[in-house]
């Protein structure tokens, strides 16, 4: 106290761990964390499925087709004999593979377009994204569809469509980051030192632009895995004999009305999965908005 006159002294807040207000804010919602229960279930069928799988899920036995759920075929049995919970488990496979390729490749090409654009700027940024303009146009699975359609159907047609469809998405989200990242003062900055336009792209750019990429990465996959099953229950997916759950759906549509499990088991499996990945995504955005430092 100095002439009548109090100051009051504050300390400063403790600083908070990134990664622990990240965990804290990620698993604080329980939702969250069932659908990564959900998840975790998904790749342990994919990555143990000889050994879950109760029966071979590419050969059937006909005196046991269109079989009713029971002790030796717990969903019950398809047209030809084969045991759908051994094709569910299996169809698992057909989930990760396809899903994690696809947005990989388009992650990967949207983030190279997007951040070649937003850079450089001038005709290069025109000519980019007035194509990726020009596909985003198109419906994601109406293209998806067309060029699976053109292509034929197997896997590496069906992620080839898919990655197609689904990498004006990741370009503009990349390029309208990295127009307002390359403003900034850091950037001026690493110029002014001399440094070349990669290592400002890859060091500067890209790191900073990965919260909403890994946020937008997590939500696509289940749009992935939606149009996946899509296509494949229009017959122009995954072929026979292998196992997809859009094209179970597809074989039980028939026997809906005897054999109702036949489709609601794999439909079920799609919404589930489908779901997980998008509570997964709202978890990560709440978890990486940095609007929240500090406050959670």
């Amino acid at each position: 106290m100095t002439g009548g006159n109090s100051t009051t002294f504050s300390e400063a807040p403790p600083r908070v761990s990134e990664w622990a207000r990240f965990w804290r804010v990620f698993f604080q919602r329980k939702i969250v964390i069932f659908g990564l229960a959900v998840l975790a279930l998904l790749v342990i069928c994919a990555i143990f499925a000889p050994w879950l799988a109760p029966h071979d899920p590419y050969r059937g036995e006909m005196r046991d087709a269109l079989s009713q759920p029971c002790a030796k075929y717990p969903l019950g049995t398809d047209i030809q004999g084969r045991d759908t919970l051994s094709r569910l488990i299996y169809g698992a496979r057909t989930v990760l593979v396809v899903g994690f390729i696809t947005v990989g490749v388009a992650a990967v090409a949207g983030v190279v377009l997007g951040i070649t654009a937003g850079y450089y700027g001038g005709i290069i940024s025109m000519v980019i994204m007035r194509f990726m303009d020009a596909l985003m146009g198109f419906p994601m699975m109406l293209l998806a569809l067309l060029l699976a359609a053109v292509l034929g159907g197997g896997i590496q047609n069906v992620i080839t469509a898919l990655s197609v469809a689904t990498i004006p998405g990741y370009a503009r989200v990349i390029h309208g980051l990295t127009l307002s990242i390359k403003e900034n003062d850091y950037i001026l900055a690493q110029r002014a030192m001399g440094a070349d336009d990669r290592r400002i792209m890859l060091s500067h750019i890209l790191p900073n632009s990965l919260p909403p990429m890994i946020v937008l990465i997590t939500l696509q996959l289940g749009s992935i895995i939606l149009a996946e099953a899509g296509l494949s229950f229009l017959g122009i997916g995954i072929k026979p004999p292998g196992a997809a759950w859009g094209a179970m759906v597809s074989d039980g549509y028939g026997y809906l009305l005897t054999h109702p499990v036949l489709s609601f088991a794999p439909g079920f499996a799609i919404m589930l999965v489908v779901f997980a990945f998008n509570l997964l995504g709202d978890g990560l955005r709440d978890a990486l908005d940095p609007r929240l430092r500090g406050l959670l």
